[in-house]
């Protein structure tokens, strides 16, 4: 329903008129002073950013970059907090203001101004990174660890390109393992992770097995490149028993149950009918010049494959394939496996091949891996020493360096300690 309204006299029509003049004239004058503060508001000058202050003295935003000027350019503090105040004010939702507020607090020595300002902008802003991050960089400043690894959570959860940034300040601020794993590190596999790569770049050898034990209770996916990389770090610094346990605990997590080591046989994956890990305690292997490795399926002993290994070339040490294995010290094993191989050519041979993989002491060494045309046994027995707890097993060429052509098949490999009752 409308209502009418009769112009049926000049005195109507010109008030009307003049009605219509002054709202376009004051919504002319509007438009314009914000037209002129804006453009004064981009001109990155101290009086630009006054006069657009008084133009628009309600615009939270102009205050704010005045006093970016004065903390920033002119290097006046008690400026800056003046119109960060002013910003706040008119606007406390910007956690923003009052992170540069802190700030400007904390270059005037204002203890307790900068603490309100910083609980203010997390009040404001509780869950983004950035903000949390400033916050808690501004609560390290001030010793305040608690509420600094508070706000590093909570950067974590939300940013993880900002993870090592923050795990090398929580660690600095509290290098306890338990502590950041309970209260700072968010229970996810990538960043458990990035904190077991930090601790082994640390040597922390006995905080990465907090840190692994809470990344297998996650019970989740794991590449198994960061399986091998712990595997070869606990190696690396004798931490054996320790080794064996994660490989067991990775079996049952990542599905490689068939992979594990037993009284039957210490070697894993000895007839090769599982592909070939490249880590772990299971075959890692590597190119070399002049040798080629294949699990050939049409030459086997008793499996479905066997490994083949083409020699071509001078410069032969190695066949550049080995397996850690554990063992006990002061202990009888035997080892027995079967080679075959096609036309060999050069001095020497190849040989398998079991030595200490801390001090390369030499436990086993076949005979020359030649002249087999049919599959041919190697048997033999050793007593480990009173220190030993890892073998390598490898396939060894001597005389080293000499050239040598020809391939040889390796298959059925067992080592298993040896009993009073065995034959």
């Amino acid at each position: 329903m409308y209502m009418r309204v009769a112009l049926d006299s000049p005195s109507k029509k010109r008030a009307l008129l003049l009605g219509t003049f002054l709202l376009t004239a004051a919504y002319f004058v509007v438009a314009t002073l914000q037209f002129v503060s804006d453009w004064f508001a981009d001109r990155p000058k101290v009086s630009s950013l006054r006069a657009a202050t008084r133009l628009d003295p309600g615009n939270a935003d102009y205050h704010h970059r005045l006093g970016r000027l004065y903390d920033l350019v002119e290097r006046n503090p008690s400026a800056a907090i003046e119109q960060y105040q002013a910003a706040v004010r008119l606007n406390p939702h910007d956690a923003r203001y009052w992170l540069d507020l802190a700030d400007a607090y904390q270059l005037s020595g204002d203890a307790n101004g900068q603490a309100r300002a910083i609980e203010k902008a997390v009040q404001a802003d509780p869950t983004t990174p950035n903000v949390a991050w400033e916050a808690a960089n501004l609560y390290l400043v001030e010793g305040q660890t608690d509420k600094a690894l508070r706000e590093f959570r909570v950067v974590m959860l939300g940013d993880p390109s900002l993870f090592p940034s923050s795990l090398r300040l929580c660690w600095r601020l509290v290098p306890d393992v338990d502590v950041l794993l309970r209260d700072v590190i968010p229970a996810r596999t990538d960043a458990y992770v990035d904190f077991l790569e930090y601790l082994m770049s640390k040597e922390q050898t006995e905080g990465t097995t907090s840190v692994w034990n809470a990344l297998v209770q996650l019970r989740q996916p794991l590449e198994h490149r960061y399986l091998f990389s712990y595997i070869r770090y606990l190696l690396a610094h004798k931490a054996v028993d320790e080794a064996g346990v994660v490989w067991r605990q990775a079996a049952s997590l990542l599905g490689l149950s068939a992979y594990l080591p037993s009284s039957n046989n210490l070697i894993v994956n000895g007839s090769f009918n599982l592909d070939v890990l490249n880590g772990g305690f299971d075959w890692q292997y590597g190119k070399l010049p002049s040798v080629t490795l294949t699990l050939d399926a049409a030459e086997t002993h008793e499996g479905h494959r066997s490994l083949s290994i083409a020699f071509d070339g001078p410069g032969v040490n190695d066949a550049g394939i080995a397996q850690p294995i554990v063992v006990q010290p002061n202990t009888t094993y035997r080892i027995t496996g079967y080679y075959k191989n096609a036309e060999m050519d050069g001095a020497g041979g190849p040989h398998m091949a079991l030595q200490d993989l801390y001090t390369s002491t030499s436990y086993f060494l076949s005979e020359e891996l030649r002249d087999a045309l049919a599959w041919k046994s190697v048997v033999g027995e050793f007593t480990t020493g009173p220190d030993t707890r890892v073998l390598v097993f490898r396939v060894q060429r001597l005389p080293a360096g000499s050239p040598i052509r020809g391939r040889l098949w390796i298959d059925d490999l067992r080592l298993v300690e040896v009993t009073e009752a065995a034959p």
